[in-house]
């Protein structure tokens, strides 16, 4: 097994790497310029390396040393990253959302939580990655999908998924509101990764007549290429609530396709919830009560 060098000569290279200079690097550390590079000259010969060119300006990476030095720094992010996991800080809650919940329904709300709770630490990490409880430090998750999502995990339904086409105004200037099924069939379609238009066009016994239309990765993505007039969304109904009522959006037609992937709040189980993950996880059912 390779032996792993000296912690203290890896930390002064990494420093040093990102001065390019010995003397900054020794500010940083609190210690002096000669025990820098006595550390960095110590772990090149213990990698038996050369891994800066002295240069009379300061330090220059050999191509050895610019390689060993992005993978070092990497690893002392992640110490960095795994050590403020650990650490407990009262008052700070982590909420891994996706991009289209945070986007246009959490971002949106978040005024109104930040005035109720002003003494809690709410940070979102918005992403489409299934983020884990221990190994990412989540406290909450808001996940669409369909139970059972595991004994260890206790899951809450927040929205129901109600599916609604929607479009900006513009695009149906003229056009008495609903549409009908004929009409809408002939819009534009945005698709995102859902995939949801075959199921609505079918619940409405109308085929598309539109073409491809525009296929984007993200509802979120679909929903702003519909705010620009660039054709019909499907969304989830609370999720448009916001854009409809100030007349942004239009339902176009009354009807809803109701699907089996709902959205959730997900927690750990078990005694030890703080007061602060009380306090958030009690805000979001309140507040998607509110807007159900």
């Amino acid at each position: 097994m390779t032996r792993i060098p000296p912690l203290g000569g890896l930390r002064a290279f990494d420093v040093a790497g990102r001065h390019l200079n010995f003397r900054s690097a020794a500010d940083e550390l609190g210690v002096t310029q000669g025990a820098v590079a006595q550390q960095v000259r110590l772990l090149e010969a213990h990698l038996g390396v050369p891994l800066f060119d002295r240069v009379p300006r300061g330090l220059a990476f050999t191509p050895a040393g610019r390689s060993y030095h992005a993978r070092v720094a990497n690893a002392f992010d992640e110490l960095r990253a795994a050590t403020e996991n650990l650490r407990p800080e009262p008052g700070k809650v982590l909420v891994s959302v996706t991009p289209t919940f945070a986007a246009k329904w959490l971002i949106p709300t978040l005024p109104e939580f930040s005035a109720a709770h002003p003494e809690i630490d709410l940070r979102i990490l918005a992403t489409e990655k299934v983020s884990s409880f221990h190994g990412d430090g989540i406290d909450l998750a808001i996940r669409q999908g369909q139970p059972p999502f595991g004994a260890a995990l206790e899951a809450i339904r927040l929205f129901r998924q109600q599916i609604v086409a929607v479009a900006a105004p513009a695009l149906v200037a003229g056009q008495a509101l609903p549409l009908d099924p004929d009409r809408l069939a002939g819009l534009p379609k945005l698709h995102d990764s859902h995939d949801l238009w075959p199921a609505f066009l079918a619940m409405l016994d109308v085929h598309d007549r539109a073409g491809r239309g525009i296929r984007l990765n993200q509802t979120a993505l679909a929903l702003d290429a519909a705010l620009s007039g660039q054709g019909a969304a499907l969304v989830s109904r609370f999720l448009a609530r916001r854009d409809i009522e100030a007349d942004r959006l239009v339902q176009l037609i009354p009807g809803a396709l109701s699907g089996k992937q709902d959205f959730y709040l997900l927690a750990p189980r078990g005694p030890k919830r703080g007061a602060a993950v009380r306090a958030v996880l009690e805000w979001f059912i309140s507040r998607a009560e509110g807007d159900g």
